[in-house]
């Protein structure tokens, strides 16, 4: 057992004390490195103590041991030494644990140089750290100070209120802070590159432009809040720059966090522009919500009349407003300092708190421990709980403060100063953002060491996972009567389920139901005329903003009352068919649904969802992972970045949706205990029991006690009692009283011979989807296309670029599809999110809405469609497909549901595959696509071609033209045993096209002996690529016709193309005479082929198969004979053999026997043969007694092409040789 695990109380604390030195060790020596760098940019050190000891960079250490360092008083008797002895043995036992503390070992070296220095010129307290750092800190610290509040205060006095203010960068920070100069009643004109945002402003009272400039005119101060120096150089100097268009006087303040470097110039640059324009140097600290509120911390410096020209804003915006002397950049010099320390505190807090993983310790326990430590810092305290709740929720993006570090990295570098603590910080930043986490919160730095070392610092919660099998196992026993039948048995007494479904996936467990995806009074009329046990209506709201979701229920509800009093029906039960997650519109749909249904006896919970793993035991909700019951609050899904929670327990989830309005005291529960001891009786008396207005959660670990909750429901509807559902799919079967039935397959519907490929649309981020998609490409790579669209493209770049992503992927899918291959169209996988639930939605409805124009843009009827996603399903049924209505005739696999479209839809009858995002294990997406799939055949021509150089035979290549050729040829290769090549000529693919194609890749797929399709005498680039899309085994790239260097680019191209997917090449050099299927070339353009040319044909081109020209002719030989070059076949196989290519020679028909044989022996392993064939057939039409009917022709016709073949089979060798 691993030591770790066997720890005592004493092991504990003596473990959680090492955590707390390795805290304090790497604080002190950040805080000199810090004061160090301040004193450098021209800051008193006192000023900066000031400040920090009340801002994010604040730790105890800070707080209580610089006084004593700036005062020249030591902290402590011999704390050089001491420091060095308790850091080496956290290192040492980092060392025996193989775990690597950076931060740590770089502050030992800075204790280990203060020890030298001390030790060698007798020196401590302050002055070994000057000497150290190489900088005057006592001489800095004994200087004249003053009070920047104060300074504020006074500048605060004098400012006059400015008649408008333009606001560039309304980002999370930047919008709160013009929102709250909104509310203070100033007139702001904003800017910002994200529309949306802009949109949010203008509804919040602001003004908008469409340009830094539009929003710079007539203003008397400009407030710049964007990212960095980049884009402020932008904002004001680029495109429609703002300092172009500003007013002589304005003053510009500057909040960005930008270098003091930076700042200097800058106003340098604005003094040239001969204006009068001022420059307020402003950096901010607090957050997003202190924003929003006015009460940043604020430290301004600049000219005075700056100062005060800009002070009420300043004022406004802020509840502590410092005002740094030293000019323009003394701002941004403090900022820098404390972003120094607090990127440091943040990438100690994470290196500590995994180092406790890694002891053993509870990290929720040492959590609390170092927080009443000399460990703590305020960032220690504020992103701990981020670590520890594995709760990554960009609050602060981790890439911020590789931006802000860096800018510390660049003033060290030119002030001399060094910086070790910072710089081991900013690298750990850097591997973060490298990693892929630089969007998320910046307290994902731990994810670092939690990668390099394996270790996971999400602590213990109150909820905690469990093993399903054995929980499951140590619930009572299932009720034991099936209460289903009781609920068929009330069929027409039972009030009609109408179900509002928030995504097309809740009709996963229902078959022979209606779903509507149209909500008119009429459509919902009709329904209800015909008084259904269930209808679906199609609502995609959880795609919609919360308004907005409320509103379409509104108006469904509206609606659903209106068509419910026209046909006298009003007997319905509104189910809104939410996620099993949790995830979606709550309570915002019930609470719209009962201002127009009025109140209800109780809303009902239910988000029990088997098939998918959903399990709801002691009022808390899990998902299965394997054998593991995790609770709902700790999954992926929680951290959904539209509807993120972190409850697990239903009650206190309920509680926290509403935002308190119903405590989780108030909740009442249906117990698995009620269900699986009282059944179906006692859940009508305890619903029967609740007080009007009630909130009912239901627990439910199995079908059965769904069931026996759904018929409680409904024998205490029968009372007159009315329920509102928020529920999963499984209480929708269990409320009708569905039987399962056995998934459909294509052979059910009467679809296994359709011609057209499958079309698969993949739109879900949930990385279960993504495990499915990679291991669908694992199994399906042979007959699967694949298009990847660029979620970037399509969600954040131009109008134009999203235009040519998705005329592309519609092209590209076309082409597959027409030809037979199942096609996955699916977007990039990385996940775009919006800086608020609100973007991340229209991010998502801009992905989605691409993928439904691709969608819409494909001509090709698919075999059947599967869309991957609730929203991308939903999208695709109604707005690509223009579903009004569908049936849903099952499953497809448990948990993913299967429709037949409508008539009125651009597919009619084609089967649609609704496959939720989160359903089924890493292969079910595979398993459906293989079993929907066309047969695949697993011969290929390069097969038949090695074998017969293995067996010294040859194959025979015969040009078919119609079905009784494709069977003649089949029908004597089976008797024979013997492989063979159906061979389709230019001229048959112009009569006979696809289907004939199709004809010979069906034949060779029902042969019994290896059979492959090959496509001959390819000329043309056009038709050779649609060739590649029709599923033939082999091509002949034909460019004989062209100047050498001409042939070889173009068999090179379509070699490439070809071996991409698999296929055999053949290709001619030299050129044959004589006339094949109209095609004619004159002896004086025949041409031999040449040894020397061969050499570099064959390695240019890459080719597998060379068609040589040695005399040989297509269709009649001379009177006098064939002239074949044997020699320099000899030549030529000697040549082709070395590099593994097979030697093919066309113009077989006439040959003498023995010449076969000979070229066989000299290497030729493909014939092809159309004349003889061709003649056997024209003779049949010519005879008299085959006239008598069609069939007899086309019966006498096989006969005598299939004794040719034979012949032919038996001459080259390859009679019984099938494998």
């Amino acid at each position: 057992m691993d030591p770790l695990a066997q720890m005592t109380t004493s092991d504990q604390s003596r473990k959680s004390n090492m955590v707390i030195e390795l805290l304090k060790g790497i604080h002190f020596v950040s805080s000199v490195e810090a004061i160090s760098l301040g004193v450098q940019a021209g800051i008193h050190p006192w000023i900066l103590y000031d400040i920090i000891s009340n801002a994010a960079g604040n730790s105890w250490v800070f707080k209580n041991y610089i006084p004593y360092l700036l005062q020249g008083k030591q902290i402590k008797d011999d704390f050089l030494n001491t420091s060095v002895q308790d850091l080496g043995t956290v290192l040492d036992m980092a060392k025996s644990l193989i775990f690597p503390l950076p931060l740590l070992a770089a502050a030992h070296q800075q204790f280990l140089a203060g020890c030298r220095h001390g030790d060698a010129n007798g020196l401590d307290g302050l002055k070994v750290w000057e000497r150290v750092l190489g900088v005057q800190i006592k001489d800095a610290a004994d200087a004249e100070t003053y009070n920047p509040e104060q300074l504020a205060k006074e500048i605060g006095t004098k400012s006059q209120r400015p008649n408008k203010i333009g606001f560039i960068g309304l980002g999370a920070m930047g919008f709160g802070m013009a929102t709250h100069l909104v509310k203070s009643n100033f007139c702001v004109q904003g800017y910002d590159v994200y529309k949306p945002t802009l949109s949010r402003f203008e509804k919040a009272g602001g003004l908008i432009g469409s340009s830094p400039a539009e929003v710079s005119k007539d203003v008397e101060v400009l407030i710049v809040m964007v990212t960095n120096e980049v884009q402020a150089e932008s904002v004001l100097y680029g495109v429609n720059g703002a300092v172009s268009v500003l007013l002589p006087g304005a003053s510009i303040i500057l909040s960005s966090t930008v270098s003091p470097a930076f700042v200097s110039r800058l106003e340098l640059r604005l003094q040239n522009e001969n204006k009068g324009l001022k420059l307020i140097d402003a950096p901010v600290s607090g957050g997003v919500i202190r924003a929003s509120e006015g009460t940043l911390t604020i430290m301004a410096s600049g000219t005075d009349e700056a100062l005060e020209h800009a002070g009420s804003v300043l004022s406004a915006l802020s509840e502590k407003l410092y005002v740094i002397k030293g000019g323009c950049g003394a701002g941004s010099g403090v900022k820098m300092v404390n972003q120094l320390l607090a990127g440091v505190h943040i990438a100690s807090a994470a290196e500590a708190m995994a180092f406790g993983a890694r002891l053993g310790l509870d990290t929720r326990v040492l959590f609390d421990v170092i927080k009443n430590s000399e460990g703590t810092s305020w960032m220690f305290e504020n992103r701990a709980p981020h670590m520890v709740d594995n709760d990554y929720t960009p609050l602060s993006a981790l890439d911020i403060f590789v931006k802000d570090l860096g800018i510390v990295a660049r003033e060290c570098a030119s002030r001399r100063v060094p910086l070790h603590i910072s710089t081991v910080a900013l690298q750990l930043f850097l591997s973060g953002s490298a990693s892929g986490w630089g969007r998320i919160d910046d307290s994902a730095v731990v994810k670092v060491y939690e990668t390099l070392t394996g270790v996971k610092v999400e602590g213990k919660v109150a909820v905690i996972s469990k093993t399903k099998t054995t929980t499951l196992a140590s619930l009572p026993s299932e009720w034991a009567v099936d209460p289903l039948d009781d609920i068929r048995k009330l069929d027409n007494n039972l009030k009609t389920l109408v179900v509002l479904d928030d995504d097309p996936t809740g009709t996963q467990t229902v078959h022979d139901v209606d779903v509507l995806t149209e909500w008119n009074v009429e459509s919902l009329a009709q329904q209800l005329r015909i008084r259904p046990k269930c209808f679906f209506i199609l609502t995609n709201s959880r795609a919609l903003s919360s308004d907005k979701a409320s509103a379409l229920i509104t108006d469904i509800c509206q609606n659903l009352i209106t068509a419910a009093k026209s046909v006298g029906n009003n007997d319905y039960t509104v189910v809104l068919r939410g996620d099993s997650t949790l995830r979606g519109h709550f309570p915002e749909e019930p609470d719209a649904a009962v201002s127009v249904l009025g109140e209800m006896d109780a809303w009902i919970i239910c988000p029990f969802f088997l098939q998918g793993g959903r399990f709801t035991i002691e009022d808390v909700h899990y998902v299965a992972d394997s054998d593991q019951l995790i609770p709902a609050g700790d999954t992926e899904f929680a951290k959904d970045a539209s509807f993120g929670y972190k409850s697990s327990n239903l009650r206190e989830w309920v509680e926290e949706k509403t935002r308190g309005r119903i405590p989780a005291s108030s909740v009442s529960s249906v117990s698995i205990q009620l269900l699986r001891k009282g059944g179906p009786t006692a859940v009508c008396e305890y619903l029967c029991s609740l007080q009007k207005g009630s909130t009912c959660i239901v627990n439910s670990a199995s079908d059965r006690d769904m069931a026996v909750f759904a018929a409680g429901m409904a024998q205490a509807e029968l009372k007159g009692k009315r329920f509102l559902c928020r529920t999963a799919a499984s209480f929708v079967s269990a409320r009708i009283g569905i039987i399962p039935k056995a998934p459909i397959l294509p052979n059910d519907l009467g679809i296994s011979k359709g011609k057209s490929g499958g079309l698969i649309v993949v739109g879900s981020y949930v990385p279960k989807t993504t495990k499915q998609v990679q291991e669908l490409k694992l199994q399906c790579d042979h007959n699967l296309r694949s298009i990847e669209v660029s979620v970037d493209k399509l969600a954040m770049k131009s109008a134009e670029e999203r235009e040519e992503e998705i005329s592309y992927a519609a092209d590209m899918a076309d082409v597959y599809l027409r030809t037979g291959k199942d096609t996955l169209v699916m977007s990039s996988r990385e996940l775009i999110t919006g800086k608020t639930p609100s973007e991340s939605l229209d991010i998502n409805f801009k992905v989605s809405s691409g993928l439904v124009e691709i969608v819409r843009r494909i001509k090709t009827s698919p075999r059947y469609i599967l869309a991957k996603g609730g929203i991308t399903s939903s999208d695709i049924a109604t707005k690509a497909l223009e579903a009004k209505r569908a049936r849903i005739v099952g499953q497809a696999l448990a948990g993913v549901p299967l429709w037949q479209l409508g008539p009125e839809s651009r597919h009619p009858g084609v089967p649609y595959i609704v496959f939720p995002g989160n359903v089924g294990d890493t292969k079910a997406l595979a398993e459906v696509v293989k079993s929907w799939a066309r047969p695949v055949r697993i011969s290929s021509t390069k097969d038949l071609l090695a074998d017969a150089e293995k067996g010294g035979y040859a194959v025979g290549a015969f040009n078919v033209y119609n079905l009784e050729g494709v069977e003649a040829v089949i029908s004597a290769a089976e008797e024979q045993k013997s492989p063979a090549i159906l061979q389709i000529h230019p001229s048959a693919l112009k009569q006979g096209g696809n289907p004939l194609v199709a004809c010979c890749i069906s034949a060779a797929e029902q042969a019994t002996v290896p059979i492959t399709v090959h496509f001959d005498h390819g000329n043309s680039k056009q038709e050779l690529m649609e060739v590649l899309e029709l599923g033939v085994d082999s091509v002949m790239v034909d460019g004989s016709h062209l100047p050498l260097k001409k042939n070889i680019s173009y068999t090179k191209y379509i070699s490439s193309l070809a071996h991409a997917k698999g296929m055999t090449v053949e290709a001619e050099l030299g050129r044959l005479s004589g006339t094949e299927d109209d095609l004619t070339v004159e002896d004086y353009d025949a041409k031999l082929t040449d040894v020397n040319q061969a050499q570099e044909f064959i390695d240019e081109t890459g080719i597998d198969a060379l068609a040589v020209c040695i005399g040989n002719v297509h269709g009649k030989y001379p009177a006098s004979g064939p002239k074949l070059r044997l020699k320099l076949l000899k030549e030529l196989y000697d040549l082709a053999s070395k590099n593994g290519v097979f030697l093919v020679l066309h113009g077989a028909s006439g040959l003498p026997k023995e010449l076969v044989q000979e070229c066989i022996e000299l290497g030729v392993r493909k014939f092809n043969v159309n004349t003889e064939v061709r003649k056997a057939y024209m003779e049949i039409l010519k005879s008299p007694e085959a006239h008598s009917d069609l069939v007899h022709v086309m019966a006498a016709a096989k006969e005598a092409m299939k004794a040719v073949v034979a012949e032919k089979m038996q001459l080259f060798g390859s009679a019984g040789k099938a494998t």
